[in-house]
């Protein structure tokens, strides 16, 4: 991309320059044998590796100027990059590598009276823009996983990251022009002006899937003033409900993991849900090692009387996805209280039940209509790379095209393929 011709553009030129390169690239794309899509792969996640100090040093300023500007701890972790966290980029990019192409895949043939063969053929959507905040890993996640299903990509990411963002960018573009991988197939957007955010959302033209990652103000924001199709998800509003029949101590296991392990991404728990048989000898317990860890918790009247001290739950407090060291908890009467519970006050993200009941626990799977369902495992499963997609592009709610993780397939489309011997309709 010329970056001097796009600097002194308009952004409506900026964004439709953009646009063009991208569908131009696409094309070349879909084409792309697997082996040199793979090969792409490889390269971006040497040199992700090899520049790693590069990358820490620009992500520093960002941190820096970060902190200057008040921005939350919370926050800072998700911007932060570490030697493990690039490494865990470059993991990343060669896990996809060793994925399945879905690309071109016979998702399913029949035969038809007539003689004629009918099938599907999984083919990529085309050209995706991902919008985004904060952790730059999403850089190079979004980018291997459109490369590897066929996808061109414009990656935009939030201001708080930009210099983190262009690094990463650059180092696999400069990849992948050692490989067959048209060069615009990967374009991290330069500009840090929203207006021309705005423009890329106006390219039903070039652009065929608006991809935003952030929080719900940014995604209404995106879905709002969007021509071109968005997946999405507004909250990880995720529950953990501890059943009568629960083994306590592993139900304490998981709750301190969904919560605490890393509380600022979407499928942390924000919501604690217990029986009232097994209230009054699992929450002080498991309160008391929340709170040690730094946990906030803000409970009903019940769980309040159980452990003296907390604050009060409010009705907003069931719709807050707190990406924070605070929780929720709320004493049940039964699993259908609980359930009834998520129901008005979830967001369709992660529900888990713990219960050493197996009628109850297909129960749940079955009535919780959530993108995942855990049965005695953590909501930090629902990732793509725990659910063996690799890296994910995002969590979709949505339900249109896709629910929950988003990985290859996810990225794919089918066409429907048609082989005759000399059939004509009559």
């Amino acid at each position: 991309m010329n970056t001097n011709i796009l600097a002194n553009a308009s952004f409506t030129e900026q964004a439709i320059q953009l646009g063009k390169q991208a569908k131009a690239a696409a094309r070349r794309l879909a084409v792309l044998s697997s082996e040199d899509k793979n090969q792409a792969l490889q390269f971006m996640a040497d040199r992700l590796e090899a520049q790693s100090a590069f990358l820490i040093e620009e992500n520093q300023n960002d941190l820096e100027s970060a902190k200057k500007a008040g921005i939350s701890g919370a926050v800072l972790d998700r911007i932060g990059l570490t030697p493990s966290r690039v490494q865990a980029m470059a993991k990343g990019l060669r896990e996809v590598a060793v994925l399945p192409d879905p690309v071109r895949e016979i998702v399913k043939m029949s035969r038809r009276p007539n003689g004629l063969e009918v099938g599907r053929m999984r083919i990529p959507l085309g050209v995706i823009g991902i919008i985004y905040e904060a952790r730059p890993n999403v850089t190079a996640d979004a980018a291997a996983l459109c490369l590897k299903s066929g996808n061109a990509v414009i990656l935009r990411g939030g201001s708080e990251a930009h210099r983190s963002n262009q690094a990463i960018g650059k180092v696999l573009q400069a990849a992948c022009a050692e490989t067959a991988v048209p060069q615009h197939a990967i374009q991290v957007v330069r500009s840090t002006d929203r207006a021309l955010v705005h423009e890329l959302l106006q390219l039903e033209s070039y652009i065929d899937l608006i991809i935003p990652r952030g929080g719900e103000e940014l995604i209404r924001a995106v879905v709002a003033n969007s021509k071109v199709p968005v997946i999405k998800h507004y909250k990880g509003i995720c529950h953990i409900y501890v059943d009568v029949d629960a083994e306590l101590e592993m139900a304490e296991r998981i709750c301190l993991n969904a919560k605490i392990q890393r509380p600022s991404v979407c499928n942390a728990m924000e919501t604690l849900l217990v029986h009232e048989a097994v209230a009054s000898k699992f929450l002080p317990q498991v309160i008391a090692k929340y709170q040690a860890a730094g946990v906030e918790i803000r409970g009903c009247e019940r769980t309040c009387a159980l452990v003296p001290g907390i604050e009060k739950a409010n009705e907003e407090d069931w719709t807050t996805e707190y990406l924070d060291l605070i929780l929720a908890v709320r004493v049940v009467k039964d699993m259908d209280q609980a359930i009834a519970h998520i129901e008005q006050y979830g967001s369709e993200h992660t529900e888990s039940i713990i219960t050493a009941d197996y009628r109850r626990s297909r129960e749940f799977i079955k009535r919780v209509n959530s993108s995942a369902v855990m049965v005695n495992a953590s909501t930090r499963f629902n990732d793509g790379g725990e659910l063996g997609l690799g890296p994910q592009i995002g969590i979709s709610t949505s339900k249109i095209h896709a629910f929950g993780p988003m990985g290859l397939e996810e990225l794919t489309t089918t066409k429907f393929i048609v082989f005759g011997d000399g059939q004509i309709r009559e």
